[in-house]
């Protein structure tokens, strides 16, 4: 199951971030749920599941980039401040020698035209034009295929579909729009500690937020959460509402019950549903430690921690990117900025910590403030920041103004942090 890193009361083996990935992954066969079409005014933020070839060209014909004349360019080319050129304006028709008509953006060029002359840039005189300045052939003229040649690919299978995007497939005419199913992550809390968001928590109670926290997570990639609300410790009713995840969601997350304590008993539980069950339990990072993986079926099975920002990073480093595989996205990464950091940060070696960090600009250079390396269910350690810093296993720590990679989860700011 992975190297021996470091013996930790529990866990004999505590696996690597990447090979306990690797492991997930080679035991499950991700596939991209299969394409629903739908109106394009829906389509934002869907992901295409097929390529867009365009059936015509954009623009379909010559036209106009500008508001101005269209007019032949040689018969400018000699014009000057000094030495105007007079051109005889035309109402419709071919543009001949000597002759312009106006035009409006958007406009197609008319024949003989092969230019378009800014209005700035003339003179009206009744039934001419003076032109005082040159221009050249295509000048000011948004070429036919242009932006999209019939027959090429406008946008790629596996596209997020932004604003751009939208306007480009209804430049082309398209009114709807094959995507990728929406993926449904079923999110069970497990803990007899727990209540309810708007319940006041008893003493030695607290208030479930990690179902609202992944929830939103999931949204924010296009994600469908099915709430399975809160089982007690109890193998019964844990195993009951993860069957119903199995029957109802195409993965399922867990937070609480997996490290090794008595009442830890989401692996056992997932184990006794199905093969091939738990594939990873013990991982070497921090937070996250206890993170387990498992697969029942073809199903996905994130068991994370009940610390609420150790469940997020646990989201982040595997269930993010495995629900971004079933959505059939190309690429899309988390924004990377290299930044000094701005104090010397100790770690432990032997697990790969997550360092939640402040970057902000000053100046023309990137800093990146620690926040915290403890404290994995202060959820402070997560407002204040705005990204993370990955401490490799075999470092004991990060020196100051040592330059490092910072993994965006939020904007940079652009003041200094407080």
């Amino acid at each position: 199951m992975g190297r021996n890193l470091v013996r930790l009361k529990g866990f004999d083996k505590l696996t690597d971030v990447d090979e306990a990935f690797s492991i997930f992954l080679s035991r499950i066969k991700l596939k991209r749920l299969r394409a629903v079409k739908i109106p394009l005014k829906l389509a934002s933020e869907r992901v295409t599941a097929e390529d867009v070839v365009a059936d015509h060209n954009l623009p379909p014909f010559d036209r106009s980039a500008v508001d101005g004349y269209a007019i032949r360019a040689q018969d400018t080319f000699d014009a000057t401040q000094s030495n105007s050129k007079i051109l005889k304006l035309i109402q419709n028709g071919r543009i001949g020698k000597n002759e312009t008509g106006l035009i409006w953006t958007g406009n197609m060029l008319p024949r003989g035209a092969d230019a378009v002359i800014m209005l700035e840039y003339t003179k009206p005189l009744q039934d001419k034009i003076e032109v005082r300045t040159p221009v050249t052939p295509g000048e000011n003229v948004s070429k036919k295929g242009e932006d999209v040649r019939k027959g090429e690919v406008a946008i790629k299978a596996g596209t997020r579909l932004k604003s751009h995007h939208i306007g480009l497939l209804a430049a082309l005419g398209v009114t709807n729009v094959k995507v990728v199913k929406k993926p449904k992550v079923a999110i069970l809390s497990t803990g007899n500690e727990l209540v309810e968001v708007g319940h006041k928590p008893r003493l030695n109670q607290v208030v479930d937020v990690n179902r609202l926290i992944l929830s939103s997570m999931c949204l924010n990639i296009g994600v469908k959460p099915l709430d399975l609300g809160i089982a007690e410790d109890n193998i019964e009713k844990i195993k009951s509402k993860i069957r119903m995840g199995i029957e109802r969601a195409d993965a399922i997350i867990t937070t609480g019950g997996t490290s090794v304590g008595y009442a830890d008993l989401v692996p056992k539980v997932i184990n006794q549903i199905g093969p091939p069950g738990v594939v990873v339990h013990g991982i070497a990072m921090r937070p996250g430690m206890p993170t387990a993986l498992a697969v029942i079926g073809e199903k996905p099975i994130f068991i994370l921690p009940g610390n609420s920002v150790a469940a997020m990073i646990g989201f982040e480093v595997f269930v993010r990117p495995t629900l971004l595989k079933l959505l059939g996205v190309r690429s899309e990464p988390r924004p990377v900025a290299k930044a000094k950091l701005t104090r010397r940060v100790p770690s432990a070696l032997g697990r790969q910590v997550f360092l939640r960090v402040c970057a902000f600009e000053r100046g023309n250079e990137f800093f990146a403030e620690p926040v915290s390396i403890k404290g994995s269910g202060v959820l402070t350690t997560m407002t204040e920041a705005n990204g993370y810093v990955i401490i490799p296993k075999d470092r004991e720590g990060l020196d100051k103004n040592e330059n490092v990679l910072v993994h965006l989860f939020d904007n940079l700011r652009r003041e200094e942090c407080v």
